[in-house]
């Protein structure tokens, strides 16, 4: 570990062999929360690159809980969070609504890092376990289309990690990679970012993980999600070539709203408002949701352009399918907590 801290501190990059081999001295027990402390902190000073990113998912998903899944087409949603916006949770609630419109979603997730409140704290206040197993998963994603992966019952191997991350207070390499760390091989996928420099980086990273399809964005006002306050910078992969655009609300039909009046709250407040969204109560929550979730109907190829995919969206939710997505993995929960005692 010293030799590379050593030359993190030097300003070199390590190569992606050489970042595996860091990668798994961060996992082992004699490693001082200091040294894994110096060595995010050194990291992030450096700048991050495509080659450490992907070392570093690589030795996590190979170390995670192993989940076979034969499902094809599964994606994920997820920002990096660090944005700051606190902002309510929009990819937890569009995971609903793509479910609703025929994606299988494989919603990877964690409580609250340096957000206010995490997709697990929310999904845990609406009744949904944290523990699902392997097959668990598989069940879930064959019978409802949706299944939540916990993050630290998935990488048990984290927690020192994740202490000192939570003591750091800072966003970190971690931020980025939480949602490319799903162990369910995923074939597309919309991620967020909280920085715009790093868009082009982490759809190459996307592309190394063997993604087909995917867009990675930054929205108005450096959100990790789409935002409706203005325009929005993606960059989209397919076979392995990326293109750059941008976009708005209103090239899609959706007004305009600021950030604070898509504000969240606590676990409760959240999980208020992701119930109201999926019951379709309209406002700014319920558009940035539909804006959200047809860009990862058009990421996942369902919708092929963002505006159909906003229509499909809406669809799911008037048509109550997407509240039944809820519905049944709360119901899920209940069946399994009831057979666990």
């Amino acid at each position: 570990m010293k030799n590379y801290l050593q030359a993190l501190s030097d300003g070199h990059s390590l190569e992606r062999d050489e970042m595996r081999g860091a990668v798994k001295e961060l996992l082992l027990d004699e490693t001082s929360e200091s040294q894994i402390a110096g060595f995010l902190t050194l990291l992030k000073m450096k700048g991050e690159t495509v080659d450490e990113i992907t070392a570093l998912v690589e030795v996590l998903r190979e170390n995670a809980m192993p989940i076979e899944s034969t499902l094809k087409g599964v994606m994920d949603n997820c920002g990096t969070g660090g944005d700051g916006s606190h902002s309510f949770n929009i990819s937890t609630t569009c995971a609903f609504v793509l479910a609703g419109a025929g994606v299988k979603v494989a919603k990877h997730g964690n409580r609250s890092i340096s957000s206010k409140t995490g997709s697990a704290d929310v999904l845990e206040n609406l009744g949904v376990c944290l523990d699902f197993q392997a097959h668990d998963v598989e069940s879930l994603l064959n019978e409802t289309n949706i299944a939540f992966l916990y993050a630290p019952h998935i990488h048990t191997g984290l927690k020192k990690i994740m202490k000192v991350r939570k003591e750091l207070k800072i966003p970190t390499i971690f931020n980025l990679i939480g949602p490319l760390t799903n162990p369910v091989q995923l074939e597309t996928q919309l991620v967020g970012v909280y920085r715009r420099d790093k868009l082009e980086m982490m759809a190459n990273v996307l592309h190394e993980l063997g993604r087909k399809r995917a867009i990675v964005l930054n929205g108005a006002d450096y959100m990790d999600e789409a935002s409706l306050a203005g325009e929005n910078h993606l960059v989209l992969l397919e076979n392995g070539i990326t293109t750059p655009f941008t976009i708005s609300g209103e090239e899609v039909g959706l007004p305009a709203y600021s950030l604070e009046e898509i504000r969240g709250g606590d676990a409760r407040d959240n999980a208020r408002i992701l119930r109201d969204v999926l019951e379709g109560k309209e406002g700014a929550c319920t558009d940035t949701v539909l804006f959200n979730s047809g860009i990862a109907l058009f990421a996942h190829g369902k919708a092929p352009t963002i505006a159909e995919g906003v229509k499909l969206a809406r669809e799911s939710i008037k048509s109550g399918r997407a509240n039944e997505k809820l519905q049944a993995l709360v119901h899920y929960s209940q069946q399994r907590r009831k057979q666990v005692i």
